[in-house]
């Protein structure tokens, strides 16, 4: 059972940037970020699959928001600029090890292991 950990959220003032992190306990086959504001339910942020490393983002973080990972599939990062006050969540790391039923980055159900989460909190 692959078991997931974020770290990296924080406080930071709107323009700002941060950088997110996650570490698998095992060997992956793809990797998301969600969030979810208080009272709203848990959002796509973005995903990647590390075959050919494709990569997708919610409309509302392109441009601003990058994913990445290291060539070991373990380890996951979101790199955040520009950040606005409605960015403001608690942020998710997602797994899928190899041979799980994946769907679409987009789908929670893609994904068989979630972090604890990690409070990102933006300023106006």
């Amino acid at each position: 059972q692959v078991q997931v950990v974020e770290s990296g959220g924080g406080l930071v003032q709107a323009g700002g940037s941060l950088r997110l992190s996650c570490a698998a306990s095992g060997r992956t086959y793809a990797m998301g970020w969600f969030r979810q504001a208080p009272g709203k339910e848990r959002e796509f942020v973005a995903g990647i699959k590390w075959t050919l490393n494709s990569v997708w983002y919610a409309d509302s973080v392109k441009g601003r928001f990058t994913i990445s990972g290291d060539n070991d599939k373990t380890t996951l990062y979101l790199q955040m600029n520009s950040l606005r006050p409605e960015d403001t969540a608690v942020y998710y790391c997602a797994a899928t090890r190899v041979g799980y039923d994946y769907r679409t980055p987009q789908t929670p159900l893609s994904y068989n292991a979630w972090g604890r989460g990690t409070q990102v909190t933006v300023s106006s």
